[in-house]
């Protein structure tokens, strides 16, 4: 006989699968431009200029056109990009951790901050700095 309070077709709790969540530190909505180059010569040079979906201390989101984005693929990333004298802009060092094919002829690619250019100390994103 059925248990009429278990609703129907649907598993047990205890046989979920639970996800782990990865990220550090939680993302934003941050829509802003960003310059995107890769940093090491064996890669082809370009220049992306996409929007950022989302951003955190540690990483960044975007969808781009470019279909030459890879994993483990090291990128200098500028971010937030007005120009390219704007003193106020932050340079990173940052690595490619994820590449989503979608619609339309599109990218989405997640990129780890690994270090920033500006600053003397080398000072990895989110962290404190002694000055």
């Amino acid at each position: 006989m059925e248990d009429a309070t278990q609703p129907k077709n649907r598993m047990p709790e205890s046989t979920e699968i639970q996800y782990a969540e990865k990220r550090r530190s939680r993302r934003a909505k941050i829509v802003k431009p960003l310059r995107v180059r890769p940093s090491e010569p064996r890669d082809e040079h370009f220049e992306d200029n996409p929007v950022s979906i989302n951003a955190s201390k540690e990483g960044i989101y975007f969808h781009t056109r470019r279909g030459n984005y890879y994993k483990g693929m090291r990128l200098f990333v500028t971010f937030p990009y007005t120009s390219v004298h704007d003193p106020m802009n932050c340079e990173y060092v940052a690595e490619v951790v994820r590449v989503e094919k979608l619609a339309n002829d599109r990218y989405g690619v997640a990129v780890q901050l690994k270090m920033t250019m500006n600053y003397s100390s080398g000072a990895r994103p989110g962290t404190n700095r002694q000055v």
